[in-house]
């Protein structure tokens, strides 16, 4: 037998740890017991298991193969120390330990010899001092660095002595810090409630730094585990690395889980005792924002300037046709051509954080519908859009061949096509909307602006009213009829019913044309629109929408799918493909893998997950409601993918436009420094953790989606219908995790 086979079967026997834990267990199970009959509706059983569990996971911690390979492991070493900090105390602390262990005693210990002592004002205090935020929260961060520093940790690998303290300071420090989140009764808060927000991302925040500089740093930071047996395939760097990986990812869930739920605990309290709204408001009305672009100092009085947009329009027009001539006549390599660089690393990166912060800015400012308009003076537009493809059907096929053709023929890496893709553009949106009426192009066919819709559902603003009650005295409709000044939305979403930014360009014709100026961009929290899912003006309702519901799927797993196509692994693996069965066949199966991957695969999971969560949930027939308005909650998540992406890029690529404008001075005859091609990228080493927490956030917020969907659906049975989406959520949040930490190409530059 080998060593690591040794240590798969060891578990250490040691009688005072053991001994301390089946006396906690006995204690606890006895005045449980009691309790559970006194006031049974704060000792359910649920109580009793979770503290069971959290001793289990102690024992299992410390007794388990676990410790053997933490000598040979850091991996394993951080695991085990995560479940005694991270799992191991929220459990204990769940089931509210005071009462039952101290009614456990026998009745003389308990009232005689510890009840003075325990009743002590000063043993009070002190306590009261121990569990404070401000004292617990910065010992457990103290605690958690200290002992990894390679001093310390050294210390603790060499000494079976320093190595319990070591356990015992992570758990007791742990067992405080968790003390004012979990505030188990009869213990008073310290803090308001919403004070735990700030206080968990505050340690999140240490175990993001501390877990980054284990994951990026160069060398072997613990000499035991350079010399140690390798046990694994890993090296030491590697497993070092993946020791980050674990602190990291599990550890800001951890943080990040508390934090939604006392967000949402928080927010719900304040929904239930809000005053009742005396009139009853339009359904697409919600509570009015706290900012309005258009009435913010500096930005309001540029984007109410009359020729804002067809500034914009304009600027991005020019530099459209300077990307189509540079890639039609400029060298054919991605990094010294516009073409290479300005759309698949500037416009991507700007766009995706515009929309982050603002919203749909690129369409509002987009160059085809500028082309478009100069087009109408020759066509008429006059027909309209067959009544067939008034659906997103059209636009969730374009996407997902876009997504496709992407990878396929490595459009990022030829400029030339770059080039024909952005005139086929102007062809399209030139004829289309030459030809009908409506915006056809924009609301039907393109996927830029398909992509944008779907993501700016998780942006903070939103063209909508400032007040109802003016709309409700409105008889002209000027903001979608429009008037003889201004034309109104073409989109056909008329503002007193208009909810969200699905189907909407930002074009601001409906607030030019609204005669009271009631129409705003203003301020909301993303993803409200999800939640609530109104009968919106011409969008109608998310869980109606089939095809809506097909396209934000391709949205989400076209993120994932794309990102995934570009890491190391994945490229080895189609290499492979290609040398084994040659570039064609393995062409038609890649090509069958994408589309199964972005098109079959999304579908198949969602009608799963709604069959399951509807006949658990006892609502089974409405699965296909289901099916529709809950795939949508995972829009957040597939933009957060989407962002992290994109900002990788967008930085990895940062220094590549200078060169080539350089370059093309030159060709032009205009003196210019020479262009240097081999500046360094500005990819951080903090750039992971930004990507992770984009993504955790997208997660929490489909999460919480996802959890008020269920709640209002299922109000009995909320956890069987959230379960399989969870699930889902859960099984995309990890893929996105395990891209993210892949070597990544570093598309579109000089540098490789």
């Amino acid at each position: 037998m080998n060593g690591a086979e040794s240590a798969l079967l060891s578990w250490r026997f040691e009688p005072l740890p053991i001994a301390g834990l089946l006396v906690a267990a006995v204690l606890y199970w006895r005045g449980w017991r009691s309790l559970s009959r006194q006031v049974p509706e704060r000792f359910p059983v649920e109580r009793l298991w979770s503290f069971l569990l959290g001793l289990g996971v102690v024992y299992f911690a410390i007794c388990s193969p676990l410790d053997a390979f933490a000598g040979w492991l850091l991996t394993v070493h951080m695991i085990q120390h995560l479940l005694l900090t991270m799992v191991a105390p929220p459990l204990l602390l769940l089931g509210w330990p005071l009462l039952p262990v101290l009614s456990g005693l026998p009745r003389g210990v308990a009232g005689t010899a510890l009840g003075p002592f325990l009743t002590s004002p000063g043993l009070q205090r002190f306590g009261r001092f121990l569990v404070h935020p401000l004292f617990a929260g910065p010992l457990f961060m103290i605690s958690n660095v200290a002992w990894h520093t390679p001093g310390m940790y050294e210390m603790a690998l060499r000494s079976q002595i320093w190595h319990d303290v070591e356990h015992a300071c992570f758990l007791g420090t742990a067992i405080l810090f968790w003390w004012p989140v979990i505030q188990p009764w009869p213990s008073r808060p310290s803090w308001p409630r919403w004070a735990m927000i700030p206080y968990l991302l505050a340690a999140d925040l240490q175990n993001t730094g501390l877990s980054a500089f284990l994951a990026f740093y160069e060398g072997v930071l613990y000499p035991t585990y350079a010399t140690a047996p390798r046990v694994s395939y890993l090296s030491a760097a590697e497993d070092q690395a993946g020791a980050g990986a674990v602190m990291w990812v599990p550890g800001s869930l951890a943080f990040l889980i508390p934090v939604a739920i006392i967000g949402i605990q928080f927010l719900s309290s304040k929904r239930k005792t809000a005053p009742p709204v005396r009139q009853p408001r339009p359904a697409a009305a919600v509570p009015r924002g706290p900012l309005d672009l258009l009435r913010a100092p500096l930005i309001g009085p540029v984007l109410r300037w009359k020729h804002f947009r067809r500034t914009a329009q304009a600027i991005l027009f020019l530099a459209a046709i300077a990307v189509v001539a540079d890639g039609l006549f400029g060298p054919q390599v991605a990094g010294m051509n516009l073409g290479g660089v300005m759309p698949w690393t500037y416009w991507r990166g700007f766009t995706v954080v515009a929309l982050l912060v603002a919203g749909n800015i690129f369409c509002m400012a987009c160059p085809f519908t500028f082309a478009r308009d100069l087009g109408r003076r020759i066509f008429p537009a006059t027909g309209r859009w067959p009544r067939a493809l008034r659906s997103k059907w059209l636009a969730a096929g374009l996407i997902a061949v876009f997504f496709w053709a992407y990878e396929r023929f490595d459009l990022w890496n030829s400029p030339w096509w770059t080039a024909w893709i952005i005139i086929g553009y102007f062809v399209a949106a030139i004829l289309v909307d030459g030809f009908f009426r409506g915006a056809s192009f924009c609301k039907y066919v393109c996927p830029i602006g398909q992509f944008n819709f779907v993501a700016s559902l998780t942006s903070p603003f939103e063209v909508r009213v400032r007040e109802p009650d003016a709309c409700a005295t409105c008889r002209t409709k000027d903001c979608i009829k429009g008037n003889d000044v201004q034309r109104g939305c073409e989109l056909q979403l008329f503002q007193p019913r208009k909810s969200g930014n699905m189907d909407c360009t930002f074009c601001l014709d409906c607030i030019k044309a609204c005669p009271k100026d009631n129409v705003g961009i203003m301020a909301v929290p993303p993803g409200l629109d999800l939640l609530r899912d109104p009968r919106r003006s011409s969008v109608w309702q998310f869980a109606r929408r089939t095809d809506l519901a097909v396209l934000v799927l391709v949205f989400v797993f076209g993120a994932f799918a794309n990102s995934g196509g570009m890491v190391a692994p994945v490229a080895r693996w189609e290499e492979s493909l290609r040398d084994a069965l040659g570039p064609a066949t393995a062409g038609l199966l890649l090509t069958l893998v994408f589309f199964g991957a972005v098109l079959l695969l999304p579908v198949l999971l969602a009608a799963a997950c709604a069959f399951a969560g509807t006949r658990g949930a006892g609502v089974a027939g409405r699965w296909r409601e289901v099916a529709c308005g809950f795939a949508s909650a995972l829009a957040p998540l597939g933009f957060a993918m989407w962002t992290a992406h994109f900002v990788f890029h967008f930085l990895g690529g940062s220094h590549t436009a200078w060169p080539v404008v350089q370059r093309i001075a030159r060709d032009l005859g205009i003196t210019a420094a020479p262009p240097e091609w081999n500046v360094p990228s500005l990819v951080f080493e903090w750039l992971t953790g930004l990507q992770i927490l984009v993504l955790n956030a997208g997660c929490l917020l489909t999460l919480w989606i996802l959890w008020r969907k269920s709640l209002a659906l299922a109000p009995r049975r909320t956890w069987l219908l959230f379960l399989p989406w969870f699930l889902l959520a859960i099984a995309l949040y990890a893929a996105g995790i395990w891209i993210l930490f892949q070597p990544m190409e570093m598309r579109g530059t000089m540098i490789r």
